[in-house]
């Protein structure tokens, strides 16, 4: 079993930078709420990069464009983002959607709920 995160923003440097903006300027309105979750302004939450480090759950992290190259198929399109997948085998499904994700406000929620899915 694997989680694969999925963040709702794409891997190019510009786009980085314009998602860092986003953050600053305009919170209210960034679509991203695993990015905001995870990361700060500028660098990665401490605490989900300590629950990162030593968690005994598998985790890949890809930006959408980065997860639409690497998994290409007919389901994509069944995807939001931002999302959680777990892989099972060679199958992918929904472990916390987009709907999910939005309604979380810290990483420690994060982390309570993918305590309570996985148990």
């Amino acid at each position: 079993m694997k989680l694969i995160f999925v963040y709702n923003a794409n891997s190019g440097f510009l786009d980085r930078v314009l998602d860092n903006a986003h953050k600053i300027v305009s919170p209210d309105t960034y679509e991203c709420n695993l990015c905001a979750l995870t990361f700060g302004k500028f660098t990665e939450d401490d605490l989900w990069k300590a629950f990162r480090e030593n968690s005994a759950l598998a985790m890949e992290f890809y930006h959408k464009d980065e997860f639409e190259r690497k998994f290409r198929s007919k389901w994509l399109a069944a995807y939001t983002y931002p999302t959680v997948l777990i892989q099972t085998g060679y199958e992918l499904s929904i472990f916390m959607n987009t709907e999910i994700l939005n309604t979380l406000d810290s990483s420690e929620a994060l982390i309570e709920e993918i305590h309570r899915l996985v148990t």
